[in-house]
């Protein structure tokens, strides 16, 4: 005697399941596509490499970016953040990180 769950079974979705399906199967078409002409768009521009820190780039990523390409000023900045203490590094985080994520935005 076999179980139910033994043997493969081909389920069919029901209708509002395969419209689902269907606007899931066109999203990663759009994704596709728009993944080969970003593609095609970067082998046009002659493959030149973009500088870190670009505006299309998620904020974490232009930090980054920015920090590499500026290392005095983050040595300045970290320097002031260990003068100014935990205490008001903090305060000053609870101030800053708000306007940084609208900017990001």
């Amino acid at each position: 005697m076999t179980s139910p769950l033994s043997t493969p079974t081909e389920l069919q979705p029901t209708a509002e399941q395969q419209r689902v399906l269907e606007r899931i199967e066109q999203q990663r078409e759009r994704l596709r596509a728009r993944r080969a002409a970003r593609v095609q768009l970067l082998a046009m521009a002659g493959g030149h490499e973009r500088v870190a820190g670009g505006m299309d780039e998620s904020l974490a990523l232009r930090a980054v970016g920015f920090a590499r390409e500026h290392p005095l000023a983050l040595a300045a900045l970290a320097g002031v953040a260990i003068a100014a203490g935990p205490h008001k590094l903090m305060r000053w985080v609870g101030v800053v990180l708000p306007l940084l994520l609208r900017l990001g935005r």
